[in-house]
């Protein structure tokens, strides 16, 4: 990532960089061979729920290693801003969660250890690990700035009772009938489509899977951003549509970036649910399985020119190590643990992802309606962002875009395809 590009994240950083020198997230703990500091991403319904998860394999660790974790649960909204700091302050956490889009972007930094084939061995070995997972994990041509630690697709939960209430006996497979359901579920204080509008990354992600259904691209094979084509806003409009338009979300999901989303479709607020993974949170939340439907991502009824059949990004995230630590032996021994059968059964199966090593993947655990249409999407359907050094900058900009455009929506201000491009075009100059 270029200084300029990093310029644009300046006052995040800053605020978060010191935020990271005080307290129990700074790099003194990183002194004693026998400690780590591990900053984790949000998986489940809260970051406490988190926590009470994490803990008891942390423990196991330190009993197997004599080695003390000490975990700090980072929400989405605030993890790419703080790793950037981390990375360009030099002090923070030795070992990280990262969505594994934003690989190539921190690995441009220069502060995250690279997995050679000998840091790689030092895990387990190359061999284990999904080959797909591991093309997520850092820029063409380079050694992976990560490892995968939980593989994802986005998938389409829909709630069974207020389907059949509707007299709808079947999920949507186009946006088009999903449109047209999410209206006639839009009643008595319920809506059709809950959606997380305020959280840039979760828009990124939907822009870049509903650009690729229109024939559009968001950097050209140089790298260079396209954000404004006519592709893309088309795109985009008819994301934000769901609310300005079609009116089947919520106005005030456009506040919402703290998984929100989810809890509407738990507590039936919401019909409809795009997103990755989510059964155990909706079990956190009470939400039995047999309650929910796990369908794939729609497509467009009629693509475009151009359009391609891709329902989903490649999601997933991957455990980094920063070049910082003072423990690197303790910190990939921590991602061995985390990346063990053992752990992977574990952890995947209580997150509901799937295991990014191969040995782990045919434990029966994996075998159920969500897991198997989040692998068929996987396999089929799904397209990894593109692995350029500015992707978390295109997640930023365009996703704050949205964002705005979402609450452009919710106050009753016409969202049209100017008023997205001029959106999407002033991302561009940002990054130029």
């Amino acid at each position: 990532m270029s200084r300029r590009h990093l310029g644009i994240f300046t006052a995040a950083v800053l605020a978060a960089a010191s935020l990271t020198a005080c307290g129990g997230s700074g790099d003194d703990s990183a002194a004693s061979p026998k400690t780590l500091t591990y900053w984790a991403s949000n998986q489940g319904a809260s970051l406490e729920a988190d926590k009470t998860i994490l803990q008891p394999e942390l423990d196991k660790f330190e009993k197997q290693t004599g080695i003390k974790v000490t975990v700090e649960v980072v929400p989405w909204s605030d993890l790419l801003n703080r790793l950037l700091a981390a990375a360009a302050s030099g002090k923070g956490p030795d070992v990280v969660n990262i969505g594994n889009t934003w690989s190539a972007s921190l690995q441009a930094t220069g502060a995250l250890v690279e997995f050679d084939d000998a840091a790689l061995q030092a895990v387990g070995g190359k061999d284990r690990i999904v080959p797909a997972a591991l093309a997520a994990a850092g820029a063409p041509g380079k050694p992976p700035a990560a490892v995968p630690l939980y593989s994802m697709a986005y998938s389409l939960y829909y709630n069974k009772k207020s389907f059949a209430d509707a007299g709808i006996t079947a999920p949507p497979t186009t946006w088009e009938q999903l449109t047209e359901y999410g209206k006639k579920l839009s009643t008595g204080g319920k809506w059709g489509l809950a959606i997380e509008g305020a959280n840039p990354s979760e828009n990124a992600h939907h822009a870049f899977t509903f650009s690729q259904q229109y024939g559009g691209e968001w950097f050209d094979s140089a790298g260079k951003p396209t954000f404004d084509t006519p592709q893309n806003v088309s795109a985009i409009k008819r994301y934000i549509d769901f609310m300005a338009a079609d009116k089947i979300t919520n106005p005030s999901n456009a506040e919402y970036a703290q998984n929100q989303s989810v809890s509407d479709f738990a507590n039936g607020k919401a019909a409809m649910l795009l997103w990755q993974s989510a059964g155990s949170n909706l079990k956190t939340q009470n939400m039995p399985a047999d309650a929910y439907g796990v369908a794939p991502v729609p497509f467009l009824a009629s693509p475009p020119a151009g359009g391609k059949k891709v329902n989903s990004m490649v999601a997933g995230i991957n455990m980094a190590v920063f070049k910082h630590t003072k423990n690197k032996d303790g910190a990939l021994s921590f991602v061995k643990f985390m990346t063990s059968d053992e752990e992977q059964t574990i952890l995947n199966k209580t997150y509901g992802s799937l295991p990014a090593v191969k040995t782990a993947a045919s434990d029966p655990a994996f075998s159920a309606t969500e897991q198997k249409t989040i692998q068929e999407t996987l396999v089929t359907t799904a397209a990894p962002l593109p692995q350029v050094p500015d992707e978390s900058t295109f997640e930023t900009l365009v996703g704050t875009a949205m964002k705005e455009l979402f609450a452009d929506a919710a106050s009753g201000k016409p969202v049209t395809e100017a008023s997205v491009k001029a959106k999407l075009t002033d991302a561009q100059q940002k990054m130029r």
